[in-house]
């Protein structure tokens, strides 16, 4: 039995030496330069044939140019010039190369042509070759002749639609632009050079039926990741149908339709953004999953190896163990992993949600860009009926992922520093701003680093400038919170149950009331500056602001208890988490290990109050050169709408949140009238009595009973005994039978 086993594991590392002798050695080339190279080989192949019909080309030649003329007649001159276009076309670098189209479309077109000169022939000769005699020979049976023409007719039209890739669109030249026109008249030059010889042989084939002048949509190149449909919920009080997309610069625009614009308002194109560049490289494969099965079996742990996802930041491999296989077993050999595949950090998922699978998650040698246009441009993105969708990034096995913050309906994003948090603001904000127009939503933006938003200031969609000042930030939350009890009373009034069931029930002459998104980037600073308040403004949205419209997205880089709160965290319950540097902060942020082991760059896990267990994402990157072409287009389309009430204090007695003390106020403290009436009617005076009653901190309250007692309504401080609650400057008698419950004695009389 050991000396099976010994020729056993001798096999295995015989087949581990033949598996890294015979790995495949690929040469990375960019794409637009293997497009070229084969626009280049189609160009030779043209020119090389084109001198053999001249008899220039040597034996060689002139046997390609008579066996070709054999098999397909008087088309056979017709293949250089289709090898030429097929160049051309390739040498476009813009377009989105599909070679099955090109290469099939011309063989459609070579059979159909070869076809109709075999049947317009009318001298015996096989006009169209061997091949257009076959070809044509059941259909002349079945058919007939006019009808075998207007066949193979239709097939020679598809054939050119299909080499070229240019959709056919009648009616709707008049809103092609500069570029188009151009794509178009290059075509029909190019479709003349084809046809013109062969409109002088009948007067049958000059009747053939012509193309539609086609339009160029200039195909974006997108990235070759599957695409699942994901469904999602409709929303009330959105336009449900969808319209026609538009066309800007050759390019598929996004095209919502408003609900009542008060200002002339242009959406973002599309092709302000940059598209996806280049393919993920996982490595070997199959001796990645020969090493995963080996090493588990090493241990005892005999498994089934399953699909393999290819992502852009990471490789998922999944696996079936065998019955009996404590899953335990497996996430505790992640070192062994780590050591065997020698990748740092590996994943190990288990199980998969939704699937009786282990996921094992080893990183690429070579990582994606996941840029947000391909991105917007997805139908799950244009066809979702959320005002708040926004797109977060791609999953392990490149299937898009959004997410509507409607349903969350508060974000909290944590991760070190420069692991990908601003741009994933970035990347929310634009993915808000290609979705709605001023009049349907309105952004509040604080920025305590100064260095982020700024950018955004003069859109349209602000509620005010960038807030950088944590006196303003506190100023616009309290307004926040104003904001949502008004809008509390206007849904009441109405009868409407949330703001979708307002909007979708307006009367005529009413305005609908827009979505609120309040962005903080770093909730660190403003929590070390005036935390009690911030958490309690924050914390009192985060309750109750979700039906009125109002919703929260928080960043932060020091994802602390100090910061991330019980409160916060009990109330944000949808988080992003990127990498961080220990399990604590990680289960700070998702309350689960894992994001100690994320790649950093984007690399990121999602988890929502739908699904409790984390998601790993790769999210999406707009550059800083994007973001300002989003931004100055959309500063050049509308002008920005300031409300000053925002960031402004006000001075209300019946404001449920007060400053906590670090403002003096003076003489003057509005609060002084409502304390001197509670100390009265009470008949005890203590900073703690007018914390708790007036909702205030410390400092506010000993700073307003150093005014009562300098306006003679309570007497000094006498160490720990109550103050002496004066009427007219004459002391008042205390009953000291009865205590209160702050240990101060609490019935007095004159």
């Amino acid at each position: 039995m050991s000396n099976k086993r010994g020729k056993n594991r001798i096999n295995e590392d015989r087949l581990d030496k033949r598996i890294r002798r015979t790995k495949k050695v690929k040469l990375d080339l960019h794409p637009v330069t293997k497009k070229w190279i084969a626009g280049v080989l189609f160009v030779g192949l043209a020119i090389i044939m084109f001198l053999g019909f001249l008899n220039s080309a040597g034996p060689i030649g002139r046997f390609i140019t008579t066996n070709s003329s054999k098999l397909f007649g008087w088309t056979a001159p017709i293949f250089p010039v289709i090898f030429l276009l097929i160049g051309i076309v390739l040498f476009r670098t813009r377009e989105r190369t599909v070679w099955a189209s090109n290469l099939l479309g011309s063989t459609f077109f070579l059979l159909g042509l070869s076809a109709i000169l075999n049947i317009v022939g009318q001298d015996g000769t096989q006009r169209g070759g061997s091949i257009g005699y076959w070809v044509s020979f059941l259909p002349i049976r079945g058919f007939g002749t006019i009808a075998s023409v207007i066949f193979f007719a239709s097939i020679v039209i598809v054939g050119l639609l299909m080499l070229f890739n240019y959709p056919a669109s009648l009616g709707e030249h008049a809103e092609e632009d500069e570029e188009t026109e151009k794509g178009t008249n290059k075509f029909k030059f190019m479709l003349g050079l084809i046809i013109s010889p062969f409109l002088r042989l009948k007067k049958n084939v000059a009747s053939l039926p012509r193309p539609a002048l086609p339009q160029d949509f200039g195909g974006a190149s997108t990235p070759s990741f599957k695409v699942h449909k994901l469904e999602d919920e409709p929303l009330g009080g959105l336009n449900e149908k969808k319209e026609g997309s538009a066309v800007f610069g050759g390019e598929k625009e996004l095209v919502l339709r408003p609900i009542k614009l008060s200002v002339p308002y242009q959406m973002p194109p599309l092709s302000l953004l940059d598209e996806d560049k280049g393919k993920p490289t996982s490595g070997d494969i199959k001796a990645t999953m020969h090493i995963i099965k080996r090493t588990l079996s090493n241990f005892g742990i005999e498994v089934e190896m399953g699909e393999v996802s290819v992502g852009p930041t990471v490789t998922q491999y999944t696996l079936k163990p065998a019955e009996g296989i404590k899953l335990s077993r497996i996430t505790a050999l992640y070192n062994d992993l780590s050591l065997a595949l020698a990748a740092h950090p590996i994943r190990i998922e288990a199980p998969i949600p939704g699937r009786s699978l282990v996921g094992i998650e080893v990183p690429n040698h070579a990582i994606t860009l996941v840029r947000l246009r391909n991105l917007l441009e997805s139908e799950q993105f244009q066809g979702s009926q959320y005002r708040l969708n926004f797109a977060i990034g791609r999953d392990v096995a490149g299937n898009p992922v959004f997410a509507a913050i409607e349903k969350m309906p508060h974000l909290l994003i944590a991760g070190a520093t420069g692991t990908g948090k601003t741009i994933a603001l970035n990347s929310l904000l634009m993915s808000l701003l290609y979705r709605n127009p001023p009049s349907m939503m309105k952004l509040l933006l604080v920025d305590p680093k100064r260095v982020e938003f700024p950018v955004y200031n003069g859109i349209p969609h602000l509620l005010a400038p960038v807030i950088v000042d944590a006196q303003k930030t506190i100023n616009a939350l309290r307004w926040a919170v104003r904001e949502m009890e008004r809008r509390f009373d206007i849904l009441a009034a109405d009868k409407s149950r949330d703001i979708g069931l307002y909007n979708r029930e307006l009367k005529r002459g009413q305005d609908p009331l827009p979505y609120i998104v309040i962005v903080i980037d770093e909730l660190a600073d403003l929590m070390a500056a005036r935390g009690k308040e911030v958490e309690a403004v924050i914390v009192r949205l985060a309750q109750m602001a979700r039906a009125v419209g109002i919703h929260l997205v928080v960043a932060t880089q020091r994802p602390s208890v100090e910061v991330i709160t019980g409160l916060i965290k009990a109330n944000i319950t949808s988080r992003l988490a990127f990498q961080v540097a220990s399990q604590i902060d990680s289960r700070t942020i998702i309350d689960n290990q894992g994001a100690e082991k994320l790649l950093g760059n984007g690399d990121m896990l999602f988890m929502s109050a739908e699904s409790t267990k984390p998601k790993r994402i790769q999210g999406s990157y707009i550059s800083e050169k994007e973001v300002k072409r989003v931004v100055d287009f959309l500063k050049k389309n509308s002008e920005p709408e300031y409300n000053n009430s925002v960031i402004e204090p006000v001075q209300d007695s019946g404001n449920e949140f007060r400053d906590s003390g670090e403002d003096s106020f003076g003489d003057e403290d509005p609060l002084y009238e409502e304390a001197k009436h509670l100390v009265i009617q009470a008949k005890k005076a203590s900073a703690s009595y007018l914390q708790r009653r007036l909702r205030i901190g410390y400092a506010r309250a000993a700073r307003l009973l150093d005014i009562l007692e300098e306006r003679g309504v309570i007497g000094p401080g006498d160490g720990a005994k109550p103050r002496e609650i004066l009427i007219g400057g004459l002391p008042v008698q205390v009953d000291e039978n009865e205590v209160d419950e702050d240990g101060y004695i609490g019935r007095m009389s004159i």
